[in-house]
C-alpha cells in the first residue's frame, strides 16, 4: 500500500457514491489531473493505473474515479447514460476543488476523451485537455454493440457483452448520445487541446483524431501514437504520453511551488517501474532508474551516472568561471566522464587487492588557447568542488522520517472498452 494513493468517495450524478482514487505525487503537486476511464472501463484499468504512475512521476497528482454503476462505485449502470457521466465529471471535478485544488489538467481516455471535451468549457480553472484514443463523435459507442442495437431499439433494452462481461443497455442511453455533438464542444473549447491517438487503432479510427484536430481552435497540438494498443496497456507507452502531455501542459500550469526546500534534493520511488525514481530539485524534476541489465527499465540515468552528471557538470562550470575570471578566450568547454572499477593501486602487498572507483575525465577546450593556458585549465578541472568531495569521501549521516499517513490502491485489471 501507498501513502500516496486514496480511496475516497464522492456524490455523483444518481446521488449514490462513487469511488475514486487519489494518486498524490511525492511532496506538494504542481497540479491536479482528472482523468475520465473509457466505456464500460474502470479507474483502475490498466491505461489509467500506468499513466498515473507516469504523472505523478512528473509531480502532478490524478483523480481517476469509476463512473456511476461501473467498478466499485454504487448506482445501477442501466440507468446512466453520456449525459449522467458528464455529471459523474463534473462532481468530480468539485470534489478536486472542494477539498484540494480545482483539475487544470483533464485527460480522457477513448470515451472518456469525449467526455472531457464536453465538460472543460464548464470548469473555468482548467488549463489544458488531453485525450487519448477518443471518438469525435459519442455514437460511435454503439458500434461495440453489434446485432443488439437494433434489439435496444426496438425493445427498449437488452443485454450487451463487453470484454467478457454483460451489460444492461437501455434504450434511453441511445438516444441520449443524439443529445452530444462533440466537435460542437470542441470548436468552442478556448483551451490548449493535445490529441494523442494509434493510427493501428481497431476500436476508435484515426480518422476520429483527425475531425477534433479539425474542429479545435488553436493551441492544439496532436501525437501520433504509432504501434500502440487502444487500452495503452505497455507501460512504455504510458510514460511516454505522460512525459509529452506533462511537458506540454507545463507551460499553461500555475506557476509550481518547488517540491523541497533550496539545497535539498529528494528521490522517492514514483511507480513507473520496478525501481524508478523521481529525483526533485526544487522545482526540477528528472528520473533515475537502473538498465534493464540490472532489473530496471532504463527510464533515466542510473545513480552512477548521476554522480559522473554531477562531476562533468562542476568541472565544466568551474573552468568556466576560472576562465570568465582570467579573462581567457574558453569558447566552449565539454566533459566527458567514464566510470569504472579498478584495483586499489595502493594496497599492501600480499593482501587481496581491493576494488575502487575510477572516473576518467575527457575534457575538450575549444578557443584560442595557449599550451600554458590549456594545462592550467587542467589543474583547475582538479579543484572543482565535486572531484574534491570524490576525492576526500563524505559524511554521510541518515535517520528515518515518519510516512505520511494514507492508505493503499488496487493493482489495475485490463478491461477493454470504447
Amino acid at each position: 500500500m501507498s501513502p500516496h494513493q486514496n480511496p475516497i468517495r464522492f456524490t455523483g450524478a444518481h446521488g449514490t457514491q462513487l469511488s475514486a482514487r487519489l494518486d498524490l505525487p511525492e511532496g506538494p503537486p504542481r497540479a491536479y489531473a482528472l482523468f475520465a476511464h473509457c466505456f464500460s472501463c474502470s479507474k483502475d484499468v490498466l491505461a489509467a493505473v500506468r499513466l498515473s504512475a507516469a504523472l505523478r512521476s512528473h509531480g502532478i497528482a490524478l483523480l481517476r474515479f469509476d463512473f456511476t454503476g461501473l467498478g466499485n462505485s454504487q448506482g445501477d449502470f442501466s440507468n446512466t447514460n453520456f449525459s449522467s457521466n458528464l455529471e459523474d465529471l463534473r462532481r468530480a471535478a468539485d470534489y478536486l476543488r472542494r477539498e484540494h485544488q480545482a483539475p487544470q489538467i483533464l485527460i480522457g481516455h477513448s470515451l472518456g476523451g469525449a467526455a472531457v471535451l464536453s465538460v472543460a468549457g464548464e470548469i473555468p480553472e482548467v488549463r489544458a485537455v488531453a485525450t487519448i484514443n477518443a471518438p469525435s463523435d459519442v455514437a460511435h459507442v454503439t458500434h461495440l454493440f453489434g446485432e443488439t442495437l437494433e434489439t435496444i431499439k426496438s425493445q427498449g433494452t437488452a443485454e450487451v457483452s463487453l470484454a467478457g462481461r454483460t451489460f444492461h443497455i437501455q434504450k434511453q442511453f441511445i438516444e441520449d448520445l443524439d443529445n452530444h455533438q462533440v466537435l460542437d464542444k470542441v470548436a468552442q473549447l478556448r483551451r490548449p487541446l493535445m490529441i494523442f491517438h494509434s493510427p493501428q487503432d481497431p476500436v476508435v479510427s484515426v480518422e476520429h483524431a483527425a475531425q477534433i484536430y479539425k474542429a479545435a481552435k488553436h493551441p492544439k497540438s496532436f501525437v501520433s501514437l504509432d504501434q500502440v494498443d487502444h487500452m495503452l496497456t505497455r507501460p512504455e507507452d504510458a510514460n511516454y504520453v505522460a512525459s509529452l502531455l506533462t511537458a506540454w501542459a507545463a507551460r499553461f500550469l500555475d506557476p509550481q511551488q518547488p517540491a523541497v526546500e533550496k539545497g535539498d534534493v529528494l528521490s522517492a520511488e514514483n511507480g513507473a517501474g520496478d525501481y524508478a525514481q523521481t529525483v526533485q530539485v526544487g522545482p526540477h524534476r528528472l528520473t533515475a532508474d537502473e538498465p534493464e541489465a540490472k532489473g530496471g527499465n532504463d527510464l533515466g540515468p542510473s545513480p552512477y551516472e548521476l554522480v559522473m552528471a554531477g562531476l562533468g557538470a562542476c568541472s565544466s562550470i568551474t573552468l568556466r568561471m576560472y576562465a570568465q575570471r582570467k579573462k581567457w578566450p574558453l569558447e566552449h568547454v565539454a566533459v566527458r566522464v567514464h566510470h569504472d572499477q579498478v584495483d586499489d593501486p595502493e594496497a599492501a602487498p600480499g593482501t587481496r587487492p581491493r576494488k575502487m572507483d575510477r572516473f576518467q575525465r575527457e575534457i575538450l577546450l575549444e578557443g584560442d588557447l595557449d599550451a600554458e593556458q590549456r594545462k592550467r585549465l587542467l589543474q583547475i578541472a582538479d579543484r572543482c568542488p565535486v572531484h574534491r568531495m570524490l576525492r576526500s569521501g563524505a559524511l554521510i549521516e541518515s535517520r528515518l522520517r515518519e510516512a505520511p499517513s494514507g492508505a493503499g490502491t488496487d493493482a489495475g485489471e485490463e478491461d477493454p472498452g470504447a
